[in-house]
């Protein structure tokens, strides 16, 4: 059964194939304009280079710069690759090696540029074992179908690692319900302190429906908060920074999506299971 490509893996086999193609013309003798440049598909994706700066990328000649080509030798090279179509792929393996190197290495630079943001922000949740040898970040959205389900795996993760600190970074970026249960649970850590804020995280975690002011007041009620000292305090400045300063931080550090965490020196894009974060926690104790 085959297996579908990822987006870089997919972004190489093209690649290979123009690049089998531009063989093929070359050993005929043949010419052709350059290719003109893709466009990007959404404004949160990064605009594709062309055909001819992918292939540079890869060694190949431009073809509006293109140096004659021997015929027998661009035949053969079309032969050996009819007949081993498997290097090709091979190919696509080491450009996906090559790119994951790349970003791990541009991820740990932006990390470093911003470890006191990420790690030592005095106005984030901690949890966890404050003194713990390994810090994970998680950028989070209450409106997050993912994201509820990591807060199941990371409360695992947390009840089987007692050397584990665990930051969680408000990141509302689905809608104004997002953003009111964000200003809740800020609020709620400013008045009433880390265990009221755990309460609050976890009730917003497991919430199924819309939320509401009236749920909003329940949840005040059910933590011991007056509604309206935390309504009042939602709407403050010191609310209204705390979002603020983690969409600067999410921006410097290209994060666009939720969950996002951050291990230590590791990025890591999209939701994971306890036991893949825990076999990377313990890589990071190694």
């Amino acid at each position: 059964m085959s297996l579908p490509l990822s987006d870089s893996a997919l972004v190489g086999t093209c690649l290979a194939a123009s690049a089998l193609g531009l063989l093929v013309l070359t050993s005929s003798g043949g010419s052709s304009n350059p290719p003109p440049t893709q466009t990007a598909s959404s404004a949160t994706q990064a605009e594709p280079a062309s055909s001819s700066d992918a292939l540079a990328q890869l060694g190949a000649t431009p073809v509006g710069e293109m140096v004659s080509v021997d015929a027998e030798f661009g035949e053969q090279v079309r032969s050996y690759l009819l007949q081993n179509p498997e290097v090709i792929f091979e190919a696509v393996a080491a450009f996906e090696s090559r790119n994951a190197e790349m970003q791990a290495d541009m991820d740990r630079a932006v990390l470093a540029a911003n470890e006191d943001a990420l790690f030592h922000d005095t106005n984030s949740w901690v949890g966890g074992n404050p003194d713990g040898d390994v810090s994970l970040v998680a950028f989070i959205d209450y409106r997050c179908g993912f994201c509820k389900r990591a807060h199941d795996e990371l409360e695992a993760l947390l009840e089987t690692d007692d050397n584990l600190r665990l930051i969680v970074k408000e990141f509302p970026i689905l809608g104004p319900e997002s953003e009111m249960s964000s200003r809740f649970a800020i609020a709620a850590l400013a008045l009433g302190g880390d265990d009221v804020y755990a309460s609050v995280h976890d009730q917003l975690m497991r919430h199924d429906g819309d939320i509401t002011p009236d749920f909003l007041e329940d949840l005040a009620s059910d933590v011991g908060l007056e509604a309206e000292t935390v309504f009042a305090e939602m709407s403050s400045q010191h609310v209204s920074d705390v979002i603020a300063a983690n969409y600067a931080l999410a921006q410097r550090l290209q994060i666009s999506g939720t969950p996002t965490f951050v291990l230590e020196d590791e990025m890591i894009r999209g939701y994971v299971d306890a036991d893949v974060l825990r076999e990377m926690i313990m890589a990071q104790r190694d």
